[in-house]
């Protein structure tokens, strides 16, 4: 699958969004993808984790175990991910602040693990998420996500494989360009307000 292809996938459920955003960091953007939305098609949603898995090195994936992903945008996307891997997925959840696993899930010590995100920003997200994986006896061998919104700088501590990566600029609330800064900012996120 070709980015032209991956963005043609986001347009066709009108996940490709463009006005003024702010992501679950904290930075603002011009432009968003709603994997929530790209992925509520299960065929569509096969058809991207499949070509994700299909980026993974062979030798890479014949070690993942597992699927760990973080609530609440990377659940569908982990069950996804796991699906095409023939792996179970499993997920984080931050009750108290600090991402770990609940309800029953857990990890056998030395346990194999692919953390697969929807989307990375500054990856610190994934870098928590991996952290917990290891407080919780797995081994993080490589992360995923859909989406790096990163401009290639996230450094997961893990070799990373996004099925695409999107080059748009991101802003500190007080660096606003007059262009972003003259449009309302909403917040389409997970952590957006109900």
């Amino acid at each position: 699958m070709t980015e032209d292809d991956v963005l043609a996938e986001f347009r066709a459920a009108e996940a490709l969004l463009e006005g003024h955003f702010i992501l679950s960091s904290g930075l603002r953007s011009s432009r968003y993808l709603q994997c929530a939305r790209v992925l509520m098609d299960p065929a569509r949603g096969a058809r991207l984790s499949e070509a994700l898995v299909a980026s993974i090195p062979e030798e890479l994936r014949e070690q993942i175990d597992i699927v760990v992903s973080p609530a609440m945008g990377g659940v569908i996307a982990g069950h996804e991910m796991g699906r095409a891997l023939g792996v179970e997925a499993v997920f984080l959840e931050r009750p108290d602040g600090v991402f770990e696993l609940r309800r029953g899930f857990r990890l056998a010590p030395g346990q194999r693990v692919l953390m697969m995100e929807d989307v990375v920003t500054t990856g610190l997200s994934s870098r928590e998420a991996i952290a917990a994986i290891g407080r919780a006896g797995g081994v993080t061998v490589a992360a995923a996500a859909l989406v790096d919104r990163s401009n290639g700088t996230a450094d997961l501590g893990v070799p990373f494989f996004p099925l695409i990566r999107l080059d748009v600029p991101t802003y500190p609330a007080d660096a606003l360009p007059a262009e972003l800064a003259a449009i309302p900012a909403i917040k389409p996120g997970s952590r957006a307000a109900a």
